[in-house]
């Protein structure tokens, strides 16, 4: 008799159980980072030059852009690479790597004080969601953010390095690229300086 009770009450008792968690998960608890609106801003804006642009610098022209279409962090429309509008500033990255957490911040700041000369873009490569968002958040890192799953953009500059920071003239032309380690923001200023013509104040 006892056991029959038994078998009769364990899957009540564990419908009560099951309805007591659903109901704390979809009242009470914090949404999780995927569940959060992103930090970063909209890709839309990406192929519109900035308002103030600052024409190509005098010098030989670099290599064009990729032939690459990458997906906004924000979603919406992919965007073809070579329809980001220049002068820009394309720091490549990954929550995983610690000289691209160390340069992120700087990277924002170069974005604040571009004041619509040029634009600095992010590409997020290699890694997850999740912690593209969370170093977004932490970091307050609000320029646009395209979104390379593998490391198609790498590839097709050649390079297999982090972080990778590209300048790219009005023109669209790859001016320089550097792999050196974490930029700072006067290495940052010198070398939009020395590649794009634009002095960083």
């Amino acid at each position: 008799m006892n056991r029959r009770l038994a078998v009769l009450l364990v899957p009540a008792l564990l419908m009560i159980a099951g309805c007591t968690a659903t109901e704390e998960a979809t009242s009470g608890a914090a949404p999780t980072r995927a569940e959060r609106p992103s930090p970063f801003a909209d890709c839309a804006t990406l192929a519109a030059a900035p308002a103030s642009a600052v024409p190509a610098p005098p010098g030989p022209a670099g290599a064009a852009l990729p032939e690459l279409t990458l997906s906004c962090f924000t979603g919406g429309a992919p965007v073809a690479v070579r329809d980001v509008r220049g002068p820009a500033v394309i720091n490549v990255w990954a929550s995983w790597c610690p000289p691209c957490r160390k340069e992120l911040p700087a990277f924002q700041r170069l974005s604040e004080r571009a004041a619509g000369r040029f634009q600095v873009v992010g590409v997020n490569s290699r890694d997850s969601r999740g912690g593209a968002q969370s170093i977004g958040e932490d970091f307050g890192v609000r320029f646009p953010m395209l979104v390379d799953q593998g490391d198609a953009f790498e590839r097709a500059l050649n390079r297999n390095s982090f972080p990778l920071t590209l300048f790219v003239d009005a023109d669209g032309r790859i001016r320089h690229t550097d792999a050196s380690g974490a930029l700072d923001d006067a290495h940052l200023a010198e070398l939009v300086r020395t590649h794009l013509g634009i002095e960083v104040r």
